[in-house]
């Protein structure tokens, strides 16, 4: 294992990258999604809103599922010393953050197909559906879709806020681990 050519005291550029894309475009889809009803989410005049919205999504989905494996073979620089109820609160928050970028885009494929409509690849075209139509859950999926949606941002609100706390209030490096080597300032 190595650790992606690490900045001494940080995150390596790749790591650097999945996050700061993926938290730019998670908040750009979050931005994006048309929300409401199915009839406001398909209407013509959201129309492009609700396709940038599923391809930033799909987006978000992919680049989860390549970080996750990019974890597998580079691992992460020593965190720093806390107590352990930090380490183990930031593991399970970073493992939810995780598990939500999986399953806000995975229900929103699924609330779509089961309301009967193809998913958007922008340019590439759309999928149709590829599950048998069942309206009324199709609508409650997408309900949850809309739900996990909003856990991802406070979710990602409550990670930005300890970062923020760590640099400010602790006067550590965790923020700084995940900046540029020439972004990074002492607390």
């Amino acid at each position: 294992m190595n650790h992606d050519n690490t900045p001494s005291g940080g995150y390596g550029t790749g790591a650097m990258a999945f996050h700061w894309l993926t938290a730019v475009l998670v908040l750009a889809a979050f931005i994006m999604g048309p929300g409401g009803s199915e009839q406001r989410v398909y209407s013509a005049t959201r129309d492009f809103d609700r396709q940038v919205h599923e391809v930033l999504g799909l987006t978000v989905f992919t680049l989860t599922l390549l970080r996750i494996g990019w974890r597998a073979f580079v691992t992460a620089p020593p965190p720093e010393a806390m107590p352990a109820w930090m380490v183990r609160t930031s593991k399970i928050i970073q493992g939810l953050l995780y598990l939500l970028l999986l399953a806000t885009p995975i229900s929103a494929v699924n609330g779509a197909w089961l309301e009967g409509h193809p998913l958007t690849l922008g340019v590439l075209g759309d999928i149709p559906p590829m599950l048998a139509e069942s309206h009324a859950l199709g609508t409650t999926v997408s309900e949850i879709h809309t739900y996990l949606g909003d856990a991802v941002m406070w979710l990602a609100g409550l990670h930005a806020t300890a970062a923020l706390f760590h640099h400010f209030v602790l006067r550590d490096g965790v923020l700084m681990s995940m900046l540029p080597k020439g972004m990074r300032r002492p607390c």
